[in-house]
């Protein structure tokens, strides 16, 4: 469980700080995790759910930074679990609160998420630095983010500008080792700074969807019976 895990250009070593610009760039998810936070205080989105994704996006920040740190088997899991718990609490938040399928229809939606994932894992982990595991996330941020549009909900480009994001970061993570020998320090980090980003703006997506929802509410309820 010591051994050393070497795929990502920057790393020159074994030790600690063997890859700094990587280590650092993950204060973009707690940069993120902050805002989001603020937002949802300022727009009065307070549930569980939400709360539940802020915590695992800081969590992603934490594991991420273990892994470009200590970088053994341990702190790969720290880095993918909370990762995947993201993407299922946010599936299932946005699909059953925003876009109103229930649980049975979000629950299917999980499961073609996770049948896509057995999917793309039959490819060889090499292709494309191991970034077709992420493919099934962005088929999902694109489907939600084509049914925010048409939906015409608040922000209405968010969630596909979230998804233009994630493509262009899987791009940067892709090439990371093919580039490294003309750029030494490789293009990892610039997956941490996009994803940063594309996190905030799902979660912002999210709960500018409920506040609205909730103030439509509101004003209904407000309303006088008419005869």
């Amino acid at each position: 469980m010591t051994q050393t895990i070497d795929i990502y250009c920057e790393r020159i070593g074994s030790g600690f700080w063997a890859e700094p610009v990587n280590a650092l760039t993950n204060l973009s998810f707690f940069i993120a995790a902050t805002m989001v936070f603020l937002l949802a205080r300022k727009r009065s989105v307070s549930t569980l759910d939400i709360d539940l994704l802020i915590i695992l996006l800081l969590c992603i920040g934490i594991g991420s930074s273990l892994f470009h740190t200590f970088a053994t088997p341990l702190a790969a899991a720290a880095d993918v679990l909370p990762i995947m718990l993201f993407q299922i609490t946010f599936l299932l938040s946005y699909s059953v609160r925003v876009m109103k399928l229930g649980i049975m229809k979000s629950m299917l939606l999980l499961l073609l998420f996770f049948f896509l994932i057995v999917l793309f894992g039959q490819f060889p982990q090499v292709w494309l630095n191991g970034s077709l595991a992420y493919f099934p996330a962005l088929i999902v941020l694109l489907l939600f983010g084509i049914s925010h549009v048409i939906s015409q909900r608040p922000e209405r480009w968010v969630l596909l500008g979230a998804a233009l994001i994630f493509g262009l970061s899987l791009a940067f993570r892709s090439v990371d080792m093919s580039l490294c020998d003309r750029f030494g320090m490789g293009t990892h980090f610039i997956w941490h700074l996009l994803n940063g980003l594309c996190l905030y703006l799902c979660l912002r997506g999210l709960i500018i969807s409920l506040h609205s929802l909730n103030v439509a509410t509101i004003e209904v309820e407000s309303k006088p019976n008419q005869k």
